[in-house]
């Protein structure tokens, strides 16, 4: 399958590192015009430069700003003022004992885990719908479904972007606007190799380290290894493109069988 993108324009946010990285990148070898989001200038510059690391140059947008407050977002639109491709990537986690979870904490989870994404859904729908085609996601977790016990205000935020995405499938309906979640499994991201680590023999070659880590730690997983970035980005490419016209309002798994249920 070859997955042409050319022509549409995509925003990836919190796309410097790690998954939105990953994503980004494969948005822009299937031939979008990609813009690449972080909350400052150095970091958005130094994304693409890794980007074009391997001497391709890529259809980039240089597109910072904290999207997770109005004034980013608006600053973002301001460079992006219409996009075909939406993936709502930005996220924080952490862990923390439930009960000292403080009010602000749990604002702050939902405002950029959340309502970041909401705002820019808000924004850039109405023009997908006015154009007749377009594709939004959210890339929540297996957290949401699964919620862990130390980080309870990360899954309640994640939980809330399967509801969010099926509510504004909804009201894309009938249009040529696909509007979907992604469910990622545990993935290896930067700090991973350090975390697993901790846990496991240090002196086993990385390979046998994961492995070991999910059979000790995530055994539920059916992959039993840690996903790669880049296979979280195969099933959101695949997603953006004409191919999935007919996947819309769904909760998407690319979670290495993490989940242990037929459906989310």
């Amino acid at each position: 399958m070859r997955i042409d993108l050319s022509g549409r324009t995509a925003l990836v946010t919190g796309s410097t590192q790690g998954i939105g990285a990953a994503i980004a990148t494969g948005l822009a070898r299937a031939g979008a015009r990609v813009g690449i989001n972080g909350r400052s200038e150095g970091s958005v510059a130094a994304a693409i430069e890794r980007m074009n690391g391997d001497g391709t140059r890529y259809d980039v947008v240089a597109a910072p700003g904290d999207v997770a407050t109005e004034d980013g977002c608006e600053q973002v639109l301001g460079l992006l003022p219409d996009v075909d491709i939406l993936v709502n990537n930005l996220g924080i986690f952490g862990a923390k004992p439930a009960l000292e979870i403080d009010d602000a904490e749990w604002r702050r989870y939902f405002e950029v885990n959340v309502l970041a994404a909401v705002r820019l859904t808000r924004t850039y729908l109405p023009g997908m719908r006015e154009r007749g085609w377009g594709r939004i996601q959210y890339i929540a977790s297996d957290s949401a479904v699964v919620i862990p016990q130390e980080m309870i205000h990360y899954g309640m935020s994640k939980t809330a972007l399967l509801a969010v995405s099926r509510g504004f499938a909804k009201e894309a309906a009938g249009s040529g606007v696909t509007v979907n979640s992604v469910i990622a499994g545990p993935t290896h991201t930067g700090g991973v190799e350090e975390f697993v680590y901790q846990l496991v023999d240090k002196d086993l070659p990385w390979e046998e380290a994961q492995r070991e880590f999910m059979r000790l730690h995530r055994p539920q997983s059916l992959l039993q290894r840690l996903i790669e970035p880049e296979e979280i980005a195969n099933l959101v490419v695949y997603l953006g493109s004409p191919f999935a016209s007919a996947t819309t309002g769904a909760a998407v798994r690319v979670d290495g069988g993490y989940v242990d249920s037929i459906l989310p």
